[in-house]
């Protein structure tokens, strides 16, 4: 009987020596069912499937990091209807006894060690003999890619890494075992390595549409090759001087220390190159084509954002986890909209956008509200009602705060607030005249037990489809996690080009693409008719500015600015703010009470300490050649 290989991770983890584990415990006896497994076809696409299902459950808002360790989302607390257990990470709880996600020695390296077993066995031409040539080849590039994205994931969650090219020997010493650290360049340099050795063996589609979507193709690759990238030439990763001293074992140090412009480079390179595989097969920018009732063109633009998300596989789509459907994601984002069934339970709306993401969003200008030298919101709270010609984004005659008027479309598509109309296809009236809205004072229909902490909902997350039905149930339109599509493409381009060249006219053309799908202007011509700070899109280092708002509103509620804040090193600046939102237990006939900024929390990032996660401390104790990420 031949030997199973064990993957370095479950070394280096110390529990295959010091403890059980419920997959270690069926090592010996697995090895006959892996064997079995590549005997057929029919068997080998199973372990195939297995190898897909590490994918993170980025759709379940309460399993992606990105929402419950940054700033974007405000929870009750206790929290209500969701599982906050990982909201510990943003209240300032992560600790090295018993990290929150992970993934060091969780799923990730599982499915590192998967993926090992599965190219091992499909290599070998005497292995699952009916399958073709061509889908041997395609099936390793899928499972290379995935053991990349693993890599990647590991990357993102703890910097520098124990590579894990091969699974090792069920015989190997144990000395051996205890593998070290390896340094970010040769973490990247590996990932991008095997990501090329995918990308050539991937199909540019995937073969049947009806069952196959979601698996990888070589734009997926190509556009996570790019973000890899991307990430590697970012100040995190680029000559990050807060980690000068952070060396491994052998005194070598674990990031260079040297910034290099060849690394913005080679990120623009490879997301343009990804941009032109996607746009010639076809994917583009998604429009919305309209219903069968008429639409005013605000709404048309408005549900052009909004459906580029949760429209299943759309035009933009470039790859989505099927196994991930955002129904949970849903149901918290959900607000009271049909006054018919306010006392609807079947949703709560718990995921709480804050103030300081509602301010993110530009003015109707296409500007920041702070630049803007035609719209006054030096007073965000001033009470201002509704006007005709408003009525497809506020209520008519409906007191709301100055903050919620004149804001672009993007602002209105993606955010739920007192006073605004919040279209869906089942809308009473058959138009967007005279549509839902939402109206949270107390007293009113939509108030009550539904209202997020701050007020506000992340109305971008849920599908169009969804409707309350009779009683404590509703219809809700399920839709795979995007992962990547192709305006955050776009916007990686335009921030690599300009770290590697400054304001170029690419830069401007593909941030353009994204403005003008959502009504606004170019940005040279918005700056310069709007802003305060005309000259601002002219320089690099205005420009940067410019396109990391630009990325915190179109990627806005999507999982984005919580590594982005991480990767820019502005995670301390922005983590240690507060945490605010409106005053939700005020009845309707005081508006003025309900505007009134309360702080729920005063947030604590500790640089460098909180932008990586710690390793558990018990690995450090089985393995001594681990070396803990500073401040833990």
């Amino acid at each position: 009987m031949k030997k199973l290989t064990i993957l370095k991770s479950v070394i280096v983890s110390g529990v295959l020596f010091l403890q059980s584990c419920s997959y270690l415990d069926v090592v010996p006896d697995n090895v006959a069912t892996i064997d079995n497994a590549f005997t057929m076809r029919s068997e080998a696409i199973k372990y195939l499937a297995t190898c897909y299902s590490y994918l993170p459950q980025d759709g379940d808002p309460t399993r992606n990091p990105a929402y419950m360790a940054g700033d974007e989302f405000w929870l009750d607390y206790p929290t209500l209807s969701i599982d906050g257990t990982n909201w510990n990470i943003a209240r300032g709880n992560q600790n090295v006894t018993n990290p929150y996600v992970n993934y060091w020695d969780g799923a990730m390296f599982n499915g590192i060690r998967d993926c090992n077993i599965f190219l091992e066995n499909i290599r070998n031409p005497e292995k699952v003999r009916d399958l073709t040539q061509d889908e041997r080849t395609t099936w390793e590039g899928e499972v290379l890619f995935l053991k990349a994205y693993y890599h990647f994931m590991l990357m993102r969650h703890y910097g520098p890494f124990p590579i894990m090219d091969v699974n090792l020997d069920v015989n190997t010493s144990i000395e051996a075992a205890k593998v070290k650290r390896q340094s970010i360049d040769e973490v990247v340099d590996y990932i991008v390595k095997v990501l090329d050795d995918a990308i050539v063996k991937l199909p540019n589609t995937v073969q049947s549409p009806v069952t196959d979507l979601g698996r990888i193709t070589k734009p997926i690759a190509m556009g996570i090759k790019a973000k890899v990238l991307l990430y590697a030439a970012s100040p995190l990763f680029n000559g990050n001087k807060d980690f000068a001293n952070f060396r491994n074992v052998d005194g070598s140090l674990f990031f260079n220390q040297s910034f290099q412009i060849e690394k913005w480079q080679k990120a623009a390179q490879a997301a343009k190159e990804a941009i032109v595989a996607c746009e010639s097969l076809g994917i583009g920018l998604y429009k919305f084509p309209g219903t069968v009732f008429p639409l005013s063109d605000t709404t048309i633009t408005q549900m052009s954002i909004r459906n580029a998300v949760t429209e299943k596989w759309n035009k933009e789509t470039i790859w989505a986890n099927p196994t991930s459907r955002a129904w949970q994601m849903q149901y918290s984002s959900m607000a009271h909209i049909d006054p018919n069934n306010s006392g609807n339970n079947s949703v709560h709306g718990t995921l709480a956008p804050t103030i300081k993401i509602i301010e993110q969003f530009y003015t109707s200008n296409g500007v920041p509200i702070e630049e803007d030298k035609t719209l006054d919101f030096s007073n965000k709270n001033q009470l201002r009602r509704g006007n005709h010609s408003e009525r497809f984004n506020n209520i008519e005659n409906y007191q709301t705060a100055r903050l919620h008027f004149d804001r672009e479309n993007r602002f209105y598509a993606n955010v739920g607030f007192d006073g605004g109309v919040w279209f869906m296809e089942n809308s009473p009236s058959r138009s967007d005249e005279n549509t839902w809205t939402t109206q949270l004072r107390l007293g009113l229909f939509g108030s009550g037990i539904s209202i997020p902490i701050t007020t506000y909902y992340p109305k971008k997350l849920v599908n169009w489809k969804f409707a309350f039905k009779d009683g404590n149930s509703s219809h809700i339109e399920e839709y795979p996690w995007p992962i990547l599509r192709l305006a955050d493409l776009y916007l990686m381009y335009a921030e690599a080009l300009n770290e590697s060249q400054g304001p170029a006219e690419d830069v401007f053309l593909y941030l353009d693409k994204i403005r003008a799908r959502a009504g606004l202007k170019g940005v040279k011509e918005s700056w310069s008719q709007y802003s305060f700070n005309s000259n601002k899109p002219n320089t690099k280092d205005g420009l940067r500015l410019i396109i990391q708002r630009e990325r915190n509103i179109e990627m806005s509620f999507e999982g984005s600015r919580y590594w982005d804040l991480k990767r820019w090193k502005l995670a301390a600046q922005e983590l240690n703010k507060n945490i605010t939102g409106w005053d939700r237990n005020q009845d309707k006939d005081h508006p003025e009470l309900f505007y009134k900024e309360l702080t729920f929390f005063q947030q604590r990032f500790v640089a460098p300490r909180d932008y990586f996660w710690p390793i558990r401390e018990n690995n450090l104790l089985v393995n001594p050649n681990l070396v803990q990420n500073p401040g833990w």
